[in-house]
């Protein structure tokens, strides 16, 4: 009896099967709900709410950053919008600071310098009790908005239930290499299949962080909670947009994908960065995965099975390879039955993707495959073994190394950009001491 070949083709076939109701599922609630496209209230300025759009910044390139302020302060928004720049103890805190000067004559823009960096959640946090309007978008330092967004966003919070919504997300150095490629068409996909079937139900599992919008009086709420997740005894300090989206959940508020507000994100353009960040994604997932179990007994059926999908599919994925590298080196045979459907079920997938977007290149994000088997999976199984295991990676941990603490903002240093204190200055020294061998790009959220 050749239990590896057992093993691999039972667990290939309770995957495909599995999967294949989940797709199909998913597939069908994406869909475009039928009926007449919703249209805004009122077109008076003065009725609109207010907006404070957050960006932290840490290390970021400064014509990233730059690129990033200018696509804000075009927006075509007719209501009051400001927009709150936290530099988060950034080495590169001079380069930065000419890109600061730019917009120091537009009263719209405010600069924080925190002087120390401690990470981008307690960032956030210092901007969100510095501001006061009704509405908050946080975008990405590395992220462009489409001119209409911050309008669209408003329009799909004006009814109150909601308590955040997030736009579609690209990639803005698609063209760069085949990574960019293929992870700009991943973001589709996770865009407009699971964000859009989630958000048939009111319940996005997760609001991206390079561009997500809520509302201040839910915010206020969960801050607390917000700021002090705790795993395992150890502080967590990444994950901040899918452990937000779920405690809006858990509080009530329905959380919502906004396909036309589209936003576009600088991308890994290498396969070690690009694993990174989908090993601290993949910790933060699991993480929040158990906190959102206790949440489906009262939503939809279908979110239950888009965990479970989602989860024990790659588990049944994950037994499948391992069996079945087992079987060729104890047998020398191929496990040519669990190839042939991996083989068929990628092509099917990217040909309705191809169909859905009508771009014929999403025949090509079958390459993704070789990825996921060979690299994803068992960064998956990593980060599942390392749940309690906080560091960035790219970065480190900004609690380990800058303290646990964040100064209120009243105590942060707000500049018009044209200015700079000594205490800035000795900040300055102490940042690039410690930071001076990590990257200077930081990777997307």
């Amino acid at each position: 009896m050749n239990i590896p070949a057992t093993i691999n083709t039972t667990s290939i076939l309770l995957y495909a099967l599995l999967s294949t109701i989940y797709k199909s599922a998913q597939v069908l609630h994406a869909l475009p709900a039928s009926g007449p496209p919703v249209r805004s209230n009122s077109s008076d300025s003065n009725s609109l709410p207010d907006v404070d759009v957050i960006v932290p910044c840490f290390n970021e390139k400064p014509d990233t950053l730059r690129a990033c302020l200018a696509s804000i302060s075009t927006q075509e928004y007719a209501g009051s919008f400001k927009v709150h720049v936290v530099d988060d103890g950034s080495a590169n805190r001079d380069a930065l600071r000419k890109v600061y000067r730019e917009y120091e004559h537009d009263p719209r823009f405010n600069f924080v310098l925190l002087p120390r960096n401690v990470g981008k959640r307690k960032a956030q946090i210092a901007a969100i009790r510095s501001s006061s309007a009704e509405l908050i978008l946080n975008v990405d330092s590395d992220t462009t908005l489409a001119p209409d967004v911050v309008k669209k966003l408003v329009l799909t919070m004006s009814d109150t239930a909601i308590g955040a919504a997030m736009g579609q997300l690209t990639a803005s150095n698609r063209s760069a290499t085949w990574l960019t490629r293929l992870i700009d068409m991943e973001y589709w996909l996770a865009c407009n299949e699971e964000r859009a079937a989630q958000a048939r139900f009111g319940a996005v599992m997760c609001c991206c962080g390079p561009c997500a919008i809520y509302r201040r009086s839910a915010l206020l709420l969960l801050l607390n909670q917000y700021e002090t997740q705790m795993f395992r005894g150890k502080r967590s300090d990444f994950g901040e947009d899918r452990h937000l989206t779920i405690l809006m959940l858990a509080a009530g508020y329905r959380t919502e994908y906004v396909p036309d507000a589209i936003a576009a994100t600088v991308v890994p353009d290498k396969l070690w960065p690009y694993l990174r960040q989908q090993l601290r994604w993949a910790r933060s997932t699991y993480r929040d995965t158990l906190l959102a179990l206790r949440l489906l007994p009262r939503l939809d059926r279908y979110l239950t099975l888009d965990v479970i999908g989602q989860n024990v599919g790659s588990f049944l994925l994950a037994v499948s390879m391992l069996a079945g590298f087992l079987q060729i080196v104890l047998t020398a045979s191929a496990p040519w039955q669990a190839c042939f459907l991996i083989a068929s079920m990628t092509m099917i997938r990217c040909s309705v993707a191809a169909v859905r977007s009508r771009e014929l290149r999403f025949l090509g994000f079958s390459a993704h495959t070789f990825i996921n088997l060979l690299f994803l999976l068992p960064v998956k199984a990593y980060a599942l073994c390392t749940l309690s295991n906080s560091n960035w990676l790219s970065r480190g941990s900004a609690a380990d190394d800058c303290g646990e603490h964040v100064d209120p903002p009243g105590h942060a240093a707000t500049t018009d950009a044209a200015t700079s204190t000594g205490t800035d200055a000795q900040c300055d020294r102490q940042c690039k001491a410690r930071h001076s061998e990590r990257p200077t790009q930081c990777s997307p959220q």
